[in-house]
């Protein structure tokens, strides 16, 4: 009999698989986890101290590698922890491999505190979900989780680990699977397509997931430009290549009103790797769905096919150009004097560097962001794609992980920070480039324009007590700081273009308290 546990041989298994990354909170059922990493030394283990980190920097890093991190987690109120940031990552189509450690088989029956129902927790996030039944089984379930993660477009594959599965001998590493390529559209569906739009009549293109990359971008502007259509993409991409020298595309606005405008008399609106838009939110007497009436709606091809390829054939059979048109390079004058939302979007246009990943989740301080930063030098733009907020601070630890070659830009809103401000711990300790602009309006200043829409209204102290963040105030340079974070307070452009570039210029985790006008 073998004399490597189950542990050991799940470990050694993912690393053969690709996945060399774990963002980790442990507990006791995951000890022999944790062990086994020094008998596994290319695993790189990262400890969060909250799950919710754990499982939003896994997905950063899927993000941005197209690989899945593991992230370990303990028992069910562990996953329970993490299932915000594993439903936007979820939303993402991120790969990801989720490890969740369970009670030891023999004794569930007791009912111990911690005993919960981790299967039904999972499978509300889970494209593939086992439990293994034992250490023999460990390296085939762990493999079969890597490749279910690693499926195109990538999904959220949990594998559940007892502890006595995980001590126990008699334990093999498991070869990796073969992983299928993404499927071919099919030659008479890219041409239906070509004739939707070729028809004459109004039609516009909305690209998302596998389309959203520069490949994909530049055939699918290539069509736009052919047949005089609009270009837009989903509202919340998970990772849009964006910038000089790259085709330019517009985000279908958040607000129901400005996305129902923007596709006001199209025909037929063609879907490549996006959902057909909706409403956010449910409004009164307002429609769930953005599709305007009498428009037709045509897929090309789904997430799990080579759309760039479908793009690219489509393009020559509609006419397209050789060349896509791309954005110029341009840089806005750096601004002064008050610090503006609109000042704030000329200044990072006029100095967010090359090979920047920003990552987004401002709210409502972002939204002017992508016109001045249209023209910054090549950059990938990440969004809250599942609307969970407290995913800034943790994707953009994964980022970080995943590409330590590239400056990280966090754009972090102060009541979405404090979900996971304890990412800025693990950028401290793992010494990872994340330069976080903590925009600080001092209230969930999206939900004041949201009583609005629902038909409420904060007549009063105490309901509007319950969308400012003051009494006491939120002092982020001090808790950064107390977490290893070297942190300063902006309150003019001046100060925040000084305080942005010596950020940029040094090594390790900075961040900048960005006091808006009136906070």
């Amino acid at each position: 009999m073998s004399d490597v546990n189950g542990a050991q041989a799940l470990i050694r298994t993912l690393v053969d698989g690709g996945v060399d990354v774990c963002f980790s909170n442990p507990g006791t059922s995951e000890m022999h986890f944790v062990a086994a990493l020094d008998h596994v030394p290319e695993m790189r283990g990262v400890l969060c101290l909250f799950e919710g980190v754990a499982t939003g920097a896994a997905d950063g890093y899927g993000r941005m590698t197209d690989r899945p991190a593991s992230v370990l987690l303990h028992l069910g109120p562990g996953l329970a922890n993490g299932l915000a940031n594993l439903h936007n990552a979820r939303r993402a189509r991120t790969p990801v491999v989720t490890v969740v450690g369970d009670h030891a088989g023999y004794h569930k029956a007791y009912d111990s505190p911690l005993e919960s129902d981790i299967d039904a927790l999972a499978g509300t996030v889970s494209g593939w979900l086992r439990r293994s039944a034992g250490a023999a089984d460990v390296g085939a379930d762990a493999a079969d989780a890597v490749a279910a993660a690693r499926t195109s477009p990538g999904r959220i594959a949990t594998l559940i680990l007892p502890a006595d599965t995980s001590w126990s001998v008699g334990a093999a590493v498991a070869a990796p699977r073969p992983v299928e390529a993404p499927a071919a559209v099919p030659a008479d569906a890219v041409a239906a397509i070509a004739a939707v739009l070729t028809s004459g009549e109004p039609c516009a293109l909305l690209v998302g997931a596998g389309a959203t990359r520069t490949r994909g971008l530049v055939a699918a502007a290539r069509v736009a430009a052919a047949i005089g259509a609009p270009l837009y993409c989903e509202t919340f991409p998970a990772r849009l290549e964006r910038g000089a020298g790259r085709p330019a595309v517009e985000r279908l606005p958040r607000a129901a009103d400005q996305a129902a405008r923007r596709l006001a008399g199209v025909r037929h609106l063609v879907l490549v790797g996006a959902q057909a838009p909706v409403s956010f939110f449910a409004y009164p007497d307002q429609p769930s769905s953005l599709v305007p009436e009498g428009c037709e709606v045509h897929e090309l091809g789904t997430v799990a096919d080579d759309l760039p390829a479908a793009l690219e054939q489509l393009a020559e059979l509609v006419g397209a150009p050789a060349e896509a048109p791309l954005q110029a390079a341009a840089r806005p004058e750096l601004p002064t004097g008050e610090l503006t939302l609109d000042a704030i979007g000329r200044l990072l246009g006029a100095l967010l560097p090359e090979g920047a990943i920003v990552v987004d989740e401002g709210v409502t301080s972002t939204r002017q962001l992508p016109g001045p930063t249209a023209g910054a030098p090549a950059h990938d733009w990440l969004t809250l794609t599942g609307g969970a907020i407290g995913q800034g601070l943790p994707v953009a630890t994964g980022a970080a992980v995943a590409c330590p070659d590239r400056p990280v830009v966090c754009l972090e809103g102060d009541g979405s920070a404090m979900y996971t401000i304890s990412a800025l711990w693990t950028q401290a300790r793992e010494q990872l480039d994340v330069t976080t602009l903590v925009f600080s309006n001092r209230s969930y200043r999206i939900l004041e324009g949201e009583l609005a829409n629902v038909g409420a209204a904060a007549s009063g102290p105490r309901s509007r007590d319950l969308l400012e963040l003051g009494r006491p105030e939120l002092d982020f340079a001090a808790m950064a700081s107390g977490m290893g974070v070297p942190a300063t307070r902006a309150r003019t452009a001046e100060e925040l273009a000084d305080q942005f570039r010596r950020a940029l210029a040094e090594p390790g985790p900075h961040l900048i308290d960005v006091v808006l006008p009136g906070s």
